[in-house]
């Protein structure tokens, strides 16, 4: 078993309302690309939708970082059991 923590990573996108900010048109129409194990595998998923739909200017994909999410729960979590 690993002893190195998983470093997930989501990568989505979809049609945004304006290019000029991250509103998604319809959000029942994100298209999530899938959850990988590490930001390099990420990014290449992340690259290969953005090539794919660079003529698409309303277009956009976007990595989250998910470990980063967990890892504010686990703090948030400490602090609550410190008080």
């Amino acid at each position: 078993m690993s002893k190195t923590p998983q470093r997930l990573h989501l990568v989505f996108g979809g049609e945004l309302i304006d290019p000029q900010r991250n509103e998604f048109k319809d959000v029942e129409k994100i298209h999530v690309v899938g959850i990988f194990p590490n930001y390099a595998a990420a990014h290449a998923a992340w690259k290969a939708e953005a090539q794919r739909t660079v003529d698409d200017a309303h277009t956009r994909y976007f990595i989250a970082h998910l470990h980063r999410l967990r890892d504010e729960e686990m703090a948030a979590a400490a602090e609550d059991q410190g008080r």
